[in-house]
């Protein structure tokens, strides 16, 4: 899918269509109600469906002190709106002129101006404009005057809570990434860089390779089953997050065991998703031990990521 960052160089193809504005982090099944509603209503008017987010988030600039690690990259966020039908995303750089927007310089600018669009379609918690002045009511009276439609879609609930980013991300800190991938759209995912470790994986029969830079938020220490994609391909993975005291070592690493894959991948990147947690960290009288577990981690690996597959299949 195309990323328009600059407002300069959209498409006449991305115009007068259906809109929804905001962060989209995680791409969960709150969103996936409002892009189904999005669809619905760019058919009505004949034109595209357009997600317009934020990069990076506007209280990473304002409140950094209070903005907590994100769920998606960008570049993730398109490619799962993408798999659920929105034609475009236009990942708008946040920036001071941009915050000193009014709500209404915002709607004139933005919604009217460079999209011109006829639909738009928001959660009942949309706030837009300068210190969130713009609220769904008066989007209302905006829309309502420029000859927009306006959709408000309900929040989505599931097992008796409401679905959102922050619940999802108290999952995924608290390592419960099983839970976490039945709110999202797809299994919880992070990338990094492939770099040199110690490379005692290898001298017990495990090599793992070695993420660093990695953008997102991590799930606890512990061990999880997972995937990894390396061209395209999944492949199973098991994830170690943590140290590793049976060698006396207490820096954080996030070492991935890839099954069925045996080609090096120094220095490139590499996106792994948490399928399960299969247990916590643990320290273990010798390393005969910890193979011993290491071969059970990597069964339970292959159960659960061949259970993902089939699941993905259905």
């Amino acid at each position: 899918m195309p990323i328009v960052r600059d407002l300069s160089q959209l498409p006449t193809s991305a115009r007068r269509g259906a809109v929804a504005i905001g962060n989209f982090d995680g791409v969960h099944r709150g969103h996936l109600e409002i892009v189904r509603r999005l669809l619905e209503r760019a058919r009505e008017v004949g034109g595209p469906a357009i997600v317009f987010t934020f990069d990076p988030h506007p209280v990473r600039i304002l409140r950094p002190e209070q903005s907590p690690p994100p769920l998606t990259w960008t570049e993730r966020k398109a490619e799962l709106l993408a798999a659920h039908g929105v034609y475009m995303v236009v990942a708008y750089h946040t920036d001071e002129a941009l915050l000193q927007l009014t709500a209404q310089e915002f709607f004139d600018k933005i919604v009217v101006g460079a999209l011109d669009a006829q639909a738009m379609v928001e959660g009942p918690n949309f706030y837009f404009g300068h210190n969130r002045e713009g609220n769904v009511a008066l989007l209302e009276q905006l829309t309502s005057a420029a000859g927009l439609t306006l959709d408000v879609v309900p929040p989505v609930s599931i097992g008796g809570e409401l679905v959102s980013s922050s619940r999802i991300r108290a999952l995924i800190a608290a390592g419960d990434v099983a839970t976490a991938g039945q709110l999202l759209s797809a299994p919880y995912r992070i990338r990094g860089m492939v770099t040199h470790g110690s490379g005692r994986g290898s001298s017990i029969g495990f090599p793992t390779a070695n993420l660093q830079g990695i953008d997102t938020l991590l799930p606890k220490p512990g061990v999880y089953a997972g995937r990894a994609m390396v061209q395209s391909i999944l492949y199973p993975a098991a994830i170690n997050l943590g140290p590793n005291p049976t060698f006396g070592e207490s820096a954080l690493k996030v070492e991935i065991h890839l099954l069925d894959y045996h080609d090096s991948l120094y220095g490139q990147p590499l996106e792994v998703e948490f399928l399960a947690h299969l247990r916590d960290v643990t320290t273990f009288a010798g390393p005969a031990a910890l193979v011993d577990q290491l071969q059970q981690d990597i069964k339970r690996t292959r159960e659960i990521a061949a259970q993902g597959l089939a699941v993905e299949q259905s």
